[in-house]
């Protein structure tokens, strides 16, 4: 009997995660489980699947569901419902209990690419579960931040508000959107490029394509670049540790 673990969202012919956790079942000895990916058209899918397969052991949750996945759970882990966002699911003890993952990755990725010196300022492209997990590691490592959505919202910047004082105002410059995602690699959130600089940073959370457009512009402005690869494989791993403690 095997032990199954999956990815739940809609279109995930992109998602790393399948082959990343089969290489790690095979290369570190982890017998009899899988990792399957699970496309729903809804989310009130989401109980007929949990119910078809009950060799579940933990599931990981992506666009666009991280946030809808909360109401069919049995409870949040302290991180989750402070983010509102969840992307990992432990079953314990019969029940269904949601995590966050993906604000440890990032930060921990960004750490490793970025130098959070005190009074750094950052500029958050996109407001959906992703975007939730990145405001809470801005929060933890104490780096302000400002909110930039495509309509205009309370407390949140458009992007023709990007002025050249706001440009020049941040060095951290984050896409937490799924915008440039593969397939759809040929568009990018629409900052204004030509104000980018080699003093700013800029962190993409998508993965695939590798160098998204977003990432290619800001480097021919000469502006530092890093996907979210790195973050992919440290949020894997805190998932599966969540799964097997």
């Amino acid at each position: 009997m095997e032990n199954e673990y999956g990815l739940v969202g809609y279109k995930l012919s992109h998602s790393f995660s399948q082959s990343y956790f089969t290489e790690k079942f095979r290369t570190e000895g982890i017998v009899n489980s899988v990792y399957h990916l699970f496309e729903l058209n809804s989310i009130l899918d989401f109980p007929r699947l949990i119910a078809s397969h009950p060799n579940l052991r933990g599931l990981n949750v992506t666009i666009p569901y991280k946030e809808a996945i909360i109401p069919f759970l049995d409870g949040l882990e302290s991180a989750a419902a402070q983010i509102g966002a969840v992307n990992v699911i432990k079953f314990e003890n019969g029940k269904l209990i949601g995590h966050n993952s993906d604000y440890q990755g990032f930060m921990q990725s960004l750490q490793n690419f970025y130098p959070c010196y005190p009074h750094s300022q950052a500029l958050v492209l996109g407001t959906g579960g992703a975007a939730k997990a990145v405001l809470a590691a801005l929060e933890y490592l104490n780096i302000s931040y400002r909110l930039v959505s495509r309509t205009s919202q309370a407390g949140m910047l458009t992007y023709e508000e990007l002025t050249p004082g706001v440009m020049a105002s941040v060095s951290l410059i984050i896409n937490a959107s799924p915008v440039g995602t593969f397939p759809k690699a040929d568009v990018a959130p629409a900052i204004p490029y030509e104000l980018l600089s080699s003093h700013h940073y800029l962190y993409d959370l998508v993965y695939n394509p590798a160098e998204t457009l977003f990432l290619k512009l800001g480097k021919e402005r000469g502006a530092k670049t890093s996907n979210g690869f790195e973050m992919l494989c440290l949020q894997a791993e805190v998932a599966w540790e969540i799964w097997n403690s």
